[in-house]
């Protein structure tokens, strides 16, 4: 109920500001205001609702509706105590086929979530730090991360789209002087050139601020493992991940899901949807967590 109020909220801000955008250039034209809240709020919330599906067929992700063997009755098992603990409904649970030690969570309600790990993180990684990498996934899930981040990026989606097509209209009126009998928008190549040049730019600083989102909430939900496992296990498992840091990772439309992310320099920092796995670990070190006794 909380998250559907700060939604309306936010919408409502985004209209009072966008609408006094409007006043100060001059355009009067609702329709734009409409068109860019409906693709930009649309689009990211579409996208959250369809998230478990696209996994599920990106990854080729197969849920573990009855376990076929002791490994995978252990997963489902130690995801429903970490999900009580979290104060969370059960998750989807399934396993994806991929050598890369990783895993992910998504879904846009929190009681109706998937989490899924690889085949390669069962192999490769001790039952302690499984239960680590499950509890960040269950972690995120319990803080609402999919759907704080759809919310930002359909914010700013709306802002891109709306403000690249003020800045084409503008441009195109007052410096190639289209359309100066109509005060709406201009309808020049020139605005075509610029909106899209404006949306390019607008983009890219956007998906700065979203992959910032992106790394504050890796460390939020480290924190929250350790509260729950401890975070000895937790460090653990970032250390057993710093091992595959050169091996595909998940597709580029899940990267900011999964658990594991590789290692950025300079510009490529500002672009990276985790952070350097040996700051996280730094940064649960510096932490105070009980001891995880089983």
């Amino acid at each position: 109920m909380r998250r559907i109020f700060y939604f309306l909220v936010t919408n409502l801000a985004i209209l009072i500001v966008l609408s006094a955008v409007m006043k100060v250039f001059g355009i009067r034209d609702m329709s734009l205001l409409v068109f860019a809240a409906i693709f930009g709020m649309g689009g990211a919330f579409l996208s959250l609702a369809l998230s478990k599906w696209s996994a599920k067929r990106l990854t080729g992700a197969k849920v573990i509706e009855s376990p076929s063997n002791e490994a995978e009755a252990w997963l489902v098992r130690t995801v429903g105590d970490l999900a009580k603990k979290a104060g969370i409904g059960m998750p989807e649970v399934a396993v994806y086929p991929a050598d890369d030690v990783n895993a992910f969570a998504t879904g846009m309600q929190r009681n109706k979530a998937l989490v899924a790990v690889s085949v390669g993180l069962m192999r490769k990684m001790d039952r302690d730090q499984v239960r680590a990498v499950l509890a960040h996934e269950v972690g995120h899930v319990a803080n609402g991360d999919m759907t704080t981040l759809a919310l930002i990026q359909g914010v700013l989606n709306t802002f891109v789209i709306y403000l690249s097509r003020v800045i084409g209209s503008t441009v195109d009126r007052m410096v190639f002087r289209t359309g100066e009998d109509d005060r709406h928008v201009g309808y020049g190549p020139a605005y075509w050139i610029i909106t899209i040049l404006a949306e390019i730019v607008l983009g890219i600083l956007a998906s700065i601020i979203v992959f910032w989102f992106s790394r504050k909430r890796e460390y939020r939900a480290d924190s929250s493992a350790a509260s729950m496992v401890g975070k000895k296990p937790m460090m653990s498992a970032l250390e057993a991940l710093k091992a595959s840091v050169r091996l595909p990772h998940l597709p580029d439309e899940m990267a900011a899901f999964g658990i594991s992310g590789g290692k950025k320099k300079g510009l490529a920092a500002l672009f990276a949807t985790h952070p350097d796995l040996d700051d996280r670990i730094r940064a649960l070190a510096a932490s105070r967590y009980p001891e995880y006794k089983p």
